[in-house]
């Protein structure tokens, strides 16, 4: 067989992480694999070889896909010409749906087996989705214990494996040591900001984040508030933000990365809808979500939901436990007065921490050993598969 032994393809940060703890496991499983494609630096530092820069696929909306439609477009068919050439013994994609199916599809095709790793939204909106998921891939490996039972319907295998960031995560949280680490003020309320991780996210959230903590501030004199950024780009957006709106002398710790550490401190949050509310979830942090895009985006993503709820933790609490301010209901008078009710209502934020908690069990489920068991049980069955139809 020549190139790789298993090709993957992440297409952003959250992929990358997925990515990483997978190549990790199969390596301490068996030795002489090999992997390409298109991946991030927590893949590469795993042996994977990245054909092209994995930023190249992280851009998010109806909006902004089309900005960078041919040049995505572009790699695809240039991956796909070279993966049916090398041909691969399994083909992974991790997340990225857009990208990852249409190329599953035509690799499955050509007798490529391909797994689909973090079931795309189906759940949630475009559940016509599933036939297209149907003919890209037999198995599928999903991170949320309902998921299973959708795609099993659909006539598609799925094992569900759990989360990476539960089993990273503590089950029990030492605030107060997070706080000491961060050299934050102890005996004042620490809010986290978490306006995104993307650019695109920061453009659009990064005013109303500093204004509602502007607020929030002036009603709570003794609040302290923390706000990882991910990125050079995101935290230099974030910078203009407050001085744009001339919150210089706002009690503000910005920070390159440690969102964790961040969430671990906090007592409250304002998180932009996304992976990163469950990730407060699993910290235990009493939170309100907030999510912004451009109104396009917004007007076709909205006729496409099927739950009342967008944020991870309400999805699998199934009902509003979390206040989710969206799109033009998200001022920052709305995100104030939501936090403030937050701050006020102790049995409520006891009620959230109660039911993170519980998620946070059922979603440790040894993510990684789980889903390189299944990766290996799907690459060996189609190499005997494969031996058997040459001999």
């Amino acid at each position: 067989m020549s190139g790789v032994s298993i090709a993957l393809v992440a297409g952003e940060a959250s992929g990358d992480l997925l990515g990483g703890h997978l190549l990790g496991a199969l390596n301490e499983r068996r030795t002489g694999l090999s992997f390409g494609g298109i991946g991030g630096p927590r893949m590469m530092g795993r042996g994977f070889e990245s054909y092209y820069p994995m930023e190249k696929l992280s851009v998010r909306g109806y909006v902004e896909v089309m900005r960078h439609y041919r040049e995505i477009m572009a790699i695809r068919r240039s991956l796909q010409a070279r993966l049916l050439e090398e041909r691969p013994g399994l083909f992974i994609g991790i997340d990225a749906p857009d990208f990852n199916l249409d190329l599953e599809h035509r690799l499955k095709d050509a007798g490529i087996p391909t797994m689909h790793y973090v079931g795309p939204s189906v759940w949630a909106w475009r559940r016509s989705r599933l036939q297209k998921i149907a003919r890209s891939t037999a198995h599928m490996l999903v991170l949320f214990p309902f998921e299973t039972e959708i795609y099993r319907e659909a006539g598609i295998r799925a094992t569900y494996v759990g989360h990476p960031v539960a089993d990273t995560i503590p089950l029990v949280v030492d605030k107060a040591a997070a706080k000491e680490q961060l050299r934050l003020p102890s005996k004042s309320l620490i809010v986290a900001l978490l306006p995104g991780s993307r650019q695109s996210e920061l453009r659009y959230m990064a005013d109303t984040f500093v204004q509602t903590a502007k607020r929030l501030h002036a009603e709570i004199g003794d609040v302290h508030f923390v706000c990882p950024t991910a990125s050079r780009p995101t935290r230099d957006l974030m910078s203009e933000a407050i001085h744009r709106n001339e919150a210089g002398d706002l009690p503000l710790t910005l920070m390159f990365g440690h969102s964790h550490e961040a969430l671990a401190a906090a007592d409250l949050a304002l998180v932009a809808s996304g992976t990163a509310t469950l990730e407060t979830a699993l910290f235990k942090t009493p939170m309100v979500i907030a999510y912004k895009m451009s109104p396009l985006t917004w007007k076709i993503m909205r006729r496409m939901l099927y739950m009342p709820y967008v944020g991870l933790p309400n999805i699998l609490a199934g009902e509003f436990l979390v206040d989710e301010l969206l799109q033009d209901a998200a001022t920052p008078e709305a995100l104030c007065e939501a936090l403030m009710a937050l701050v006020l209502d102790t049995a409520r934020q006891q009620r959230q921490v109660e039911r993170f908690a519980e998620m946070h069990v059922s979603l440790r489920q040894d993510n990684a050993t789980k889903a390189a068991e299944a990766v290996l049980e799907t690459l060996d069955a189609g190499r005997k598969k494969e031996a058997a139809g040459g001999s």
